[in-house]
């Protein structure tokens, strides 16, 4: 081996070697298979790993610009006998995720979630990195990980990253994003052995009880508003919709893109929230980082340089379709009604305050790895009174 730094997450790369080459062998099994989720020996449980292989850790770094969960990118090599062995002195490029540092709350940074929605997703219309192996062992980092393919791609964030494409480039690729989100929400569940990822019925109460809990865990101090707009939320509650696969976060920094010959999703990513539930929810949540001209620096109350999670400008630059045009693509391609839509975005700035709140309560434990996580304590109590916003023109 042949790492000299050890990231945070990572203590010790040579514990990680060690597993890898314990697991890097055995192709991921999928739902129903021997040693997979709901197969023989292991109902509902992870992949399990192969015969051990011959492989060096080459290399791990950091990758940076998310807010929650840990992402690493790994080199390693193996010689061509090997299984899983590329060619001698041949790289090949894996990605490890794992759950933030410190303060995670009860039922957040589900690995094992992550790692059975990418083993489900894996050849159907929603493209996701190949799943390789799951970890329950939280001797070997510190918590339960995962690892999967490497997929070529560029994370669009600000609008100094979607400057650099054409106006046609950017409103194909706002396409593309609208065409997805209704590729998750089209998804046939039972198909794909994701039938018991949630409970589907009843989704909305569900959230909001949870994400009040998760608020109590979290908070650092009393915000205005968060109380009244709790109260709303639940009096103003639509009726029940229906149910589909819900990512949970998704939005433009949470695709990678390849930008040649045209703009292109290569892959959909960080799946710790999905579940089932109403997919109006989940348009909320993406019309809330979605946003328009005029609009840049909202997520910044500083006017200083924003963290890698808060540029949220990325959809200002010329091309893109407005917040209202995205919406009203995304009805026309299901079918579904979004009158109530207002609701459903003021639901996500709720939650979005809530997950803020969170990294903020780790960032004032000094768990939080990377720049930029003192803005997020900031932005609160904006996302509270913009909710309000939000349903007092939905009553």
């Amino acid at each position: 081996m042949t790492v000299t730094s050890t990231p945070p997450g990572i203590p010790s790369p040579a514990r990680l070697e060690n597993w890898l080459r314990a697991a890097l062998p055995a192709e991921p099994r999928g739902p129903g298979q021997p040693g997979g989720p709901g197969g023989p020996g292991q109902p509902g449980g992870p992949g399990q790993p192969g015969e051990p292989g011959d492989i060096r850790l080459a290399d791990v770094q950091l990758i940076a610009g998310g807010r929650s969960n840990l992402t690493y990118r790994l080199t390693i090599s193996a010689p061509a006998n090997a299984p899983g062995g590329a060619g001698v002195g041949a790289d090949r490029l894996l990605v490890l995720r794992r759950p933030p540092l410190g303060h995670v709350l009860p039922t957040a940074h589900d690995m094992s979630r992550e790692f059975r929605v990418h083993s489900a997703l894996a050849g159907t219309a929603v493209p996701v990195a190949r799943p390789v192996a799951f970890c329950a062992d939280a001797e070997v980092v510190g918590a339960p990980f995962y690892v999967m393919d490497y997929v070529p791609g560029m994370v669009l964030r600000s609008r100094q990253d979607t400057a650099a494409l054409t106006e046609p480039q950017n409103a194909d690729l706002s396409e593309q994003l609208a065409d997805m989100l209704a590729a998750i929400h089209g998804v046939d569940v039972e198909a794909v052995g994701l039938g018991t990822l949630g409970r589907g019925a009843g989704y909305l109460t569900r959230q909001l009880g949870r994400w009040q809990r998760q608020w109590e865990l979290s908070k650092t101090r009393e915000v205005p508003g968060y109380d009244q707009l709790v109260a709303r939320l639940t009096a103003m509650l639509p009726p029940e919709g229906e149910t589909t696969l819900v990512h949970g976060d998704f939005r433009l920094d949470n695709v990678l893109v390849t930008l040649s010959p045209r703009p292109q999703i290569s892959a959909v990513v960080d799946w710790e929230m999905a579940t089932l539930g109403d997919p109006l929810a989940d348009l909320g949540l993406t019309l809330v980082y979605w946003t328009d001209p005029g609009e840049e620096g909202w997520l910044d109350p500083d006017a200083g340089p924003a963290g890698p999670g808060l540029r949220t400008d990325g959809t200002t630059s010329p091309g893109f379709l407005t917040r209202a045009e995205f919406a009203a693509g995304y009805a026309r391609r299901t079918g579904r009604d979004i009158s109530r839509i207002g609701y459903y975005v003021a639901f996500g700035y709720f939650k979005l305050a809530v997950v803020l709140e969170g990294i903020h309560a780790r960032y004032l434990q000094h768990q939080t790895v990377g720049e930029g996580f003192e803005q997020e304590g900031l932005v609160v109590p904006t996302l509270v009174a913009r909710a309000h916003a939000e349903l007092d023109a939905d009553d």
